[in-house]
């Protein structure tokens, strides 16, 4: 390579697990045909140091990014003993005893331009006995059937009003992966790091030291090191912005258990005293955990109320997590950038752990450096995810803050917590006008809000006025042949269990 030639030579990924082999294999992929004037792509994990990951739930966006890298779906599925996910059911989030659904698409096509549930609330205040708005979302009425196939291609209809995501086994998604990138030509190298050489000139990051003495430079350090953020933290001292004060849960314990009938393809979280209790279906077994708050409850006491809601036998004891909910104030400084758990913490209520990781990634193609590292790509990239991350903030808070529930410590703190203003903005605009504001638009879309609103008990005061110049007698009957499609081809749908076996059966575990 020409030495006045600024382009990258080599990037070195500090940490394996999930983050690392995510980032690595789309890397690899665009660097396996460059030829001499490429860049070499190196991944540096110790077998000593262990991940972060049990079950994994994710959102539609994973499908992308699957698909860019060119793996097959069904392969996929199989090698990481996975199952469907059409959305979240959530149990006793707001008062006990109540459900709601999260489900992934919307509630019918846009009529006049209007969204279809703004319909469904004119209709609610003039019709006595109107079905409830979920019955107008294709996967939610898939789920409570337990049904599964993907989209259909074609014009739109009942049977691709709907979108899915995947759980996986988070252990072997990353195996799959470290397969794939070495495949395509990234190095792996096992190894613990003890020391990271900076550049005495201008801090940047020179090289990196394990253990046995070998020494790794590179131009551009990807820190997928997890909590011990070794690089973002130790090597550039980033600071962290703790959000504990809007999102108290510091703690989880996992644990799976024996898979059990039916297969659902969805996630589950339950609402608890102290937290909240998730549960996501694989093929060989169910990943479950308990997040919560150490303030409010013994770490015994939330074993003793895992184990208590599982739904099969424990195959483990369970595993104990801590954690502070935040993030750096930035994820790229000088030639170090932050991906998954090294540049910030949500909890997984809405199974964005590995969204971030792969918008983390996305950004960094997408800002992608030379060996001048223009000051302006990692502006602008830490200004996109600290609006991301802020974003989903402010949508997990939104399921703690609207609580009628009183039962206990952490509850009535959330009740009374104050909030980010750009959170009250939404709900009071919610409360107000029935209208919802969209502050990042890679973040989670109207759809999504409305159902926690709605599902949260929050109901608007007024609706979108251009509704009212519908035929309400037109418009309850295109609703009722909407319902009796959307039924109709739930119906014709096999259960989950009977697609997977048909198309993506995975082998037995070992």
């Amino acid at each position: 390579m020409n030495a006045s030639d600024p382009s990258l030579r080599k990037i070195v990924i500090v940490g394996g697990g999930t983050a690392g082999w995510m980032t690595a294999a789309p890397l690899a992929q665009r660097f396996q045909h460059a030829g001499p004037n490429g860049c070499e792509v190196v991944l540096v994990e110790s077998p000593d140091i262990g991940t972060i990951g049990v079950g994994e739930a994710t959102l539609p966006p994973i499908r992308a990014y699957n698909r860019t890298l060119g793996l097959d779906g069904a392969d996929f599925v199989r090698r990481t003993q996975g199952s469907f996910k059409l959305g979240i059911e959530f149990r006793d989030w707001g008062r006990v005893g109540h459900r709601f659904f999260h489900g992934f698409g919307d509630f019918g096509p846009a009529i006049e331009n209007r969204s279809p549930w703004q319909h469904w609330l004119r209709l609610s205040r003039i019709v006595n006995g109107l079905p409830h708005y979920e019955d107008w979302s294709t996967a939610t009425v898939m789920a409570r059937g337990h049904r599964f196939t993907p989209p259909v291609d074609g014009p739109p209809s009942a049977a691709n009003a709907y979108s899915f995501a995947y759980h996986f086994d988070a252990g072997l998604y990353a195996a799959y992966l470290r397969e794939y990138a070495q495949a395509r030509g990234a190095q792996r190298v096992e190894g613990l790091i003890v020391n990271v050489e900076l550049r005495p000139d201008d801090g940047f990051v020179q090289a990196i030291q394990l253990a046995d003495g070998r020494r790794i430079e590179g131009d551009l350090f990807i820190d997928c090191s997890g909590f011990r953020a070794l690089l973002i933290d130790g090597a550039m001292h980033s600071p962290f912005e703790d959000w504990r004060a809007l999102l108290p849960c510091n703690s989880a314990q996992a644990v799976p258990s024996e898979r059990i009938e039916p297969l659902t393809p969805y996630t589950t979280s339950t609402a608890k005293a102290a937290g909240w209790q998730w549960r996501i279906p694989l093929q060989h077994r169910t990943g479950n955990g308990h997040v919560y708050c150490s303030d409010f409850i013994s770490d015994d006491e939330a074993s003793a109320t895992l184990l208590a809601g599982l739904d099969g036998r424990a195959l483990d004891t369970p595993r104990q997590l801590r954690f502070t909910t935040g993030r750096r104030r930035a994820m790229w400084v000088k030639n170090v950038v932050a991906i998954g758990l090294a540049g910030g913490f949500l909890e997984p209520l809405e199974s964005t752990s590995i969204q971030l990781i792969m918008d983390g990634v996305g950004r960094l193609l997408q800002f992608f450096p030379d060996r001048t590292f223009q000051p302006h790509l990692a502006a602008e990239f830490n200004r996109r995810m600290n609006v991301q991350y802020e974003s989903i903030r402010d949508f997990i808070v939104l399921h703690y803050k609207l609580t009628e529930r009183r039962d206990s410590e952490l509850w009535r703190y959330c009740a009374a917590m104050p909030i980010p203003d750009t959170l009250a903005h939404q709900i009071e605009l919610f409360r107000e006008a029935g209208r919802v504001a969209i502050l990042d638009p890679d973040g989670f879309a109207e759809p999504s809000w409305v159902s926690l609103f709605l599902g949260l008990g929050l109901v608007p005061q007024r609706y979108d006025p251009f509704v009212d110049h519908i035929d309400p007698e037109a418009l309850l009957q295109h609703f009722a042949r909407l319902r009796q499609a959307i039924v109709q081809t739930a119906g014709d749908m096999p259960l989950h269990a009977d697609y997977i076996r048909r198309h993506c059966p995975a082998p037995p575990m070992a």
